[in-house]
């Protein structure tokens, strides 16, 4: 059961992951999970940094191939990032083991 997954973690402002998964799927991934969260934060590490901390957040969940990982990564701070309305951070883990989720072409052979 070896894998070469790659769990993409987005954090965003609430009601911007839209803005993540078309990211992601121009990208190559296929879809994506989403939970609502709160995020806290010191009020003066926001104003140094520029950055308001806003609580009401998003993450999204992203199962990826390892070979679309950094394409993806780029994208999604691109147009969720920082610099954007999402102001999200993404990272990225490594996944051991994954099932349910084959390749297009393996659910092809099946038939």
């Amino acid at each position: 059961m070896e894998s070469n997954g790659i769990l993409l973690v987005a954090i965003i402002n609430k009601e911007y992951s839209d803005l993540v998964m078309e990211a992601a799927k121009i990208s190559g991934a296929r879809g994506g999970t989403i939970f609502n969260a709160r995020g806290t934060g010191n009020k003066e590490m926001g104003e140094f940094f520029g950055v308001p901390i806003q609580p009401e957040k998003e993450i999204v969940l992203i199962l990826v191939e390892n070979s679309i990982k950094d394409k993806c990564l780029l994208n999604i701070y691109k147009n969720a990032g920082l610099e954007t309305r999402g102001q999200g951070i993404v990272f990225a883990l490594p996944v051991e083991d994954m099932l349910g989720l084959m390749p297009l072409d393996l659910k092809e052979e099946e038939k």
